[in-house]
C-alpha cells in the first residue's frame, strides 16, 4: 500500500520519527508540495496525508488510486470533504490533540497584548532601566485581567480550557457556541454574539472556518467593542476581515488584537495587519508545541491503521 505525505515539515522538523507511520504501508515523505506536483506525487497513492496542502474535487478527479485523505490537524477545510463523499474517498482529521498548547498561546498573545513583557525587556537590554532616575518606570499602561470580562466565540475542547484558565485570572467568562452547550461550568455564562462583542474586555476566537462564518469579525462587529478590547484569534485567520480590523486597530477603535493565524499562510507582503498598531502576529505555531507535534503523530498513525484494519476514526467526510 502507497502512503505519501504531502507537506511533513512542520508536523516533523526532524525531531520526531516516521516510522511507526512506515510500518504501514510503503511511505514517501515530502516536506512540502506545491500545487502542480500534488497530482504527480500522489497519483501511486491509496492513502495522502496532508497538512495544508490543498486537496480539491479537480485533484480528486485525477487520483483513481486514492482511497484515504488523512489531515494533519484539527481542521479539514483544506480538503473538499463533498468530492472526497461522492468518490468514496474517507477523510479523517486528529480532534483534540493541541487543546492545552492553543489555550496556552490564547494567554501568552493576551498577556503580551496587557503588560508588553517584550517591549520592557527590550528596553531593558537598551539600558533605560540603568539609566532611569526611578527604581522603576513603564513603557506601556499596564493592564490587570483580574475582574475583567473575556468572551470565547466557540465552546468546544479549546474553548472550555481557556474559560478555565480566565477564570483562574479572576476573569468574568462569557461563552457563545453555534449549538446548545451542554455541562455549563458554574464561573461561564452563556450569552450571543452581540453581547459578548459588545461587553466583553477581551474576545477570542475558538471556532473552525465555515462558509457561513467566513470574515464574520468586520467593520460592523468590530464597532460594537469597547476602545479598551483586545481581540484573540488562535482559531482561522480567514474568521476576521483583515482590512477591517487593521482600520478599527489603526483607528483606535479597539485596544489590541494577538493573532497567530492569518488569512493567508505565509501572508502577502501588503496584508494590513503587518503595520497595524498594537497587533501581536505569531506564526501559527499555536498547535506545535513537541508536546503537541508528538499526540498529532500518534493519532495521524492510528487513523490509518484504523483505515486498514476497516474501523475508521475521526472521520470528517
Amino acid at each position: 500500500m502507497n502512503i505519501v505525505v504531502l507537506d511533513g515539515f512542520t508536523l516533523n522538523p526532524g525531531d520526531l520519527s516516521w516510522a511507526e507511520l512506515e510500518k504501514l504501508g510503503n511511505l514517501k515523505v515530502y516536506d512540502r508540495t506545491e500545487a502542480n506536483l500534488t497530482v504527480e506525487r500522489s497519483k501511486d497513492a491509496e492513502i495522502v496525508i496532508t497538512n495544508k496542502t490543498v486537496i480539491t474535487e479537480s485533484l480528486i478527479s485525477q487520483l483513481p488510486n486514492l482511497k484515504y485523505v488523512g489531515v494533519l490537524s484539527t481542521g479539514y477545510n483544506v480538503v473538499d470533504t463533498l468530492a472526497a463523499a461522492k468518490n468514496g474517498i474517507v477523510v479523517t482529521n486528529v480532534p483534540a490533540y493541541s487543546t492545552d498548547s492553543v489555550a496556552q498561546i490564547t494567554f501568552s498573545l493576551l498577556l503580551e497584548l496587557v503588560i508588553n513583557v517584550g517591549v520592557h525587556d527590550k528596553s531593558v537590554h537598551k539600558g533605560e532601566w540603568e539609566n532611569s532616575d526611578d527604581f522603576s518606570y513603564s513603557k506601556t499602561p499596564l493592564i490587570e485581567l483580574q475582574g475583567l470580562t473575556f468572551g470565547i466565540i466557540g465552546f468546544g475542547r479549546i474553548g472550555r480550557t481557556v474559560a478555565k484558565i480566565a477564570n483562574a485570572f479572576g476573569m468574568n467568562v462569557l461563552a457563545n457556541n453555534r449549538s446548545e452547550i451542554k455541562e455549563i461550568p458554574d464561573y461561564v455564562t452563556v450569552a450571543d454574539k452581540s453581547e459578548i462583542f459588545n461587553n466583553c474586555d477581551v474576545v477570542s476566537l475558538h471556532v473552525p472556518l465555515t462558509n457561513e462564518n467566513s470574515e464574520f469579525v468586520n467593520a460592523k462587529i468590530l464597532s460594537m467593542m469597547k476602545s479598551s478590547a483586545y481581540i484573540i484569534n488562535t482559531g482561522r485567520g480567514g474568521l476576521i476581515n483583515e482590512q477591517d480590523l487593521a482600520d478599527a486597530l489603526n483607528n483606535g477603535k479597539i485596544a489590541g488584537a494577538g493573532l497567530d493565524v492569518l488569512s493567508t499562510e505565509p501572508p502577502l507582503a501588503d496584508n494590513p495587519l503587518l503595520n497595524a498598531k498594537n497587533c501581536i502576529i505569531t506564526p501559527h505555531i499555536a498547535w506545535a508545541t513537541i508536546a503537541a507535534r508528538k499526540r498529532l503523530m500518534k493519532i495521524a498513525v492510528e487513523n490509518v491503521k484504523a483505515y486498514i484494519d476497516g474501523n475508521q476514526q475521526n472521520v470528517v467526510s
